[in-house]
């Protein structure tokens, strides 16, 4: 097992680097990343990023925004939060999308500074019913990338300005802000510490946990690769935004498993395009399949929850049912 403490605040480069040690140094097991990001907006790989960001501020403030791999919603990082990595290989038998266990060491370095943190929900940390991090995954090749982003002492007046909150959200939950869910980790230490000596503790609860974990440094041909990809993809105005499709029907809905929102171009009452965005999670990052599997499928509910039938849609969907998905796409 290596150990990888990146001191680059690009959050570009940064997303960039997580990919490369995902992708290309499966040889080494398990691997852990610590980062700290300038002020961004990191969008989960299925979404639709316009809609997830208030522009106007994110421009006016120089907040970066880039897109991960992994699902999720929007998220924003400054340099007073924490990010780190887990990668390890896919085990047989084990459940998918296993945030729990990949949490733990957070949990137990937070109990060592005398914080109780629980895991909640479907993906998040929270201390006193407040979420501190919300966590991701991404599936590839036998891998799995395991990564969360934890508030330690971010400006959160900033993120709820840079990060649009639907009104579905507000009204669903009652809620007033962002700040009324959410909550920094530095407020609740009995012994106030900065961000770097918490990432110099959960290091350490790393190495105690794994005594054999070395440390990492890329070679100069690495730098090079991961440098590429940033420039070329998470750099790029194509990867972070793209161009939404235009669709005559645009329907969107909330469900356990998260958020889909489904853009639609009908050619007489069948299917002809069809695009996925939301903060849901899927160990299949391309939903293309799934979309060619739908193309040409005549918009019923009936019709629609039969093509389903034949394909794995968990793999897309994780904690979906085919007729929540059939409802996201026809209604009810």
């Amino acid at each position: 097992m290596i150990y990888i403490v990146n001191k680059n605040n690009k959050p570009d480069y940064n997303i960039a680097l997580e990919e490369y040690c995902f992708k290309h140094l499966r040889h080494f097991g398990k691997i852990f990343i610590l980062w700290i990001n300038e002020p961004a907006i990191i969008v989960g790989k299925n979404q639709n990023t316009l809609a997830e960001i208030n522009s106007r501020y994110v421009e006016e403030n120089g907040i970066h925004v880039v897109r991960r791999i992994t699902g999720g919603g929007a998220v924003y990082h400054d340099l007073n939060n924490l990010n780190y990595t887990i990668i390890s290989d896919e085990e047989e038998g084990e459940g998918a999308f296993d945030f729990k266990t990949f949490s733990q060491p957070v949990i137990e370095t937070l109990a060592e500074l005398g914080v109780t943190a629980e895991f909640s929900g479907r993906n998040d940390i929270t201390i006193d019913g407040k979420k501190i991090c919300g966590n991701a995954q991404a599936y590839h090749d036998g891998r799995v990338m395991h990564h969360g982003c934890l508030l330690f002492d971010t400006d959160l007046t900033v993120l709820s300005r840079a990060l649009e909150i639907s009104k579905e959200v507000v009204e669903a939950k009652g809620v007033k802000s962002v700040r009324s869910r959410v909550d920094n980790i530095l407020p609740n230490l009995p012994e106030k510490i900065t961000v770097q000596q918490f990432a110099d503790r959960i290091l350490a609860h790393m190495l105690q946990r794994y005594p054999d974990m070395k440390e990492y440094s890329f070679s100069e041909e690495e730098l090079q690769a991961i440098e590429q990809t940033r420039r070329e993809k998470f750099g790029s105005w194509e990867w972070n935004f793209g161009s939404n499709p235009v669709a005559e029907i645009v329907r969107e809905q909330r469900f356990t498993g998260g958020k889909v929102q489904v853009f639609l171009n009908l050619r007489k009452g069948r299917i002809a395009d069809i695009r996925f965005f939301g903060t849901f999670f899927g160990r299949e990052s391309d939903l293309k399949p799934l979309e060619e599997q739908l193309q040409g499928v005549r918009y019923t509910s009936a019709d629609v929850r039969d093509a389903l039938g034949g394909l794995d849609t968990s793999r897309f969907f994780a904690g979906f049912t085919n007729e929540e998905l059939t409802e996201a796409i026809v209604g009810s």
